[in-house]
């Protein structure tokens, strides 16, 4: 496997936990609105993993983005961001950087193959 692509899926199982636990602070901050999407953890950064997990993952993270996406942008008394918000966000924007670099790499070594 890629050395690249062993690194971009480090990186995305370790803002994969950042994200559990964001998840987990906004559903205790916000108790009222239905908890953030799940995004299943990778078990490894294996090419089998890519295979049979990777497309799961992306639609999981769709589903993450639509939701942070939706929130609203004020909610202090200053017009500042909720900081369970606004974790919740970085990390989705993360994930999905990280994500869109994986599906680049997947498919430009596909093409090399």
């Amino acid at each position: 496997m890629e050395v690249r692509l062993v690194q971009l899926l480090a990186s995305f199982i370790r803002v994969g936990s950042e994200y559990s636990l964001a998840r987990l602070e906004f559903a205790i901050s916000h108790p009222a609105q239905p908890a953030p999407p799940l995004i299943d953890r990778l078990p490894d950064a294996s090419e089998q993993t890519l295979r049979t997990v990777w497309p799961r993952i992306e639609e999981q993270l769709d589903a993450a983005a639509a939701y942070a996406k939706q929130l609203p942008r004020a909610a202090g008394s200053a017009g500042q961001e909720d900081a369970a918000a606004g974790w919740l966000k970085r990390t989705v924007k993360e994930l999905d950087q990280y994500a869109r670099a994986i599906r680049w790499v997947l498919t430009v070594t596909e093409k090399y193959e």
